[in-house]
C-alpha cells in the first residue's frame, strides 16, 4: 500500500510532509509510505494519476485506493470508504498476488 497525499478535496492537507504523515499515523494508524502531496485530478494531475485513472475513475475524495496488479495494471478502484482490512478488498489481494 502506498500514500500520496493530495490537497484537493476540500483542503484537508495544506501542511508540510511531517505534518501530513504525523496526522496520518496518529489519526488513521498509518503504517504504509506516504510520498510528497500531489495533484490527483484537473490540468496538473500527477503522471501515477494519469496511469490509475486511464481506465478507471478520477477520485472523488481522499482515500481512493487502486489495486494494482502484478503485471503492473490496474484492475480496480476502490471508493474512499472501503477501509483496508474491507474483506473484498482484501478478497482481491490474494486474488491478484496468486495471479
Amino acid at each position: 500500500m502506498l500514500g500520496f497525499p493530495c490537497n484537493q478535496f476540500g483542503a484537508q492537507e495544506p501542511g508540510t510532509p511531517a505534518e501530513i504523515r504525523e496526522f496520518c499515523t496518529s489519526r488513521f494508524g498509518v503504517t504504509f509510505p506516504l510520498f510528497e502531496k500531489l495533484d490527483v485530478k484537473g490540468k496538473n494531475q500527477h503522471a501515477v494519476y494519469q496511469f490509475l485513472t486511464a481506465e478507471h475513475d478520477v477520485p472523488d475524495w481522499n482515500f481512493t485506493k487502486y489495486l494494482v496488479g502484478k503485471d503492473g495494471q490496474v484492475i480496480k478502484r476502490y471508493p474512499p470508504p472501503t477501509k483496508p482490512d474491507d474483506l473484498q478488498l482484501r478478497g482481491d489481494i490474494e486474488e491478484a498476488l496468486k495471479a
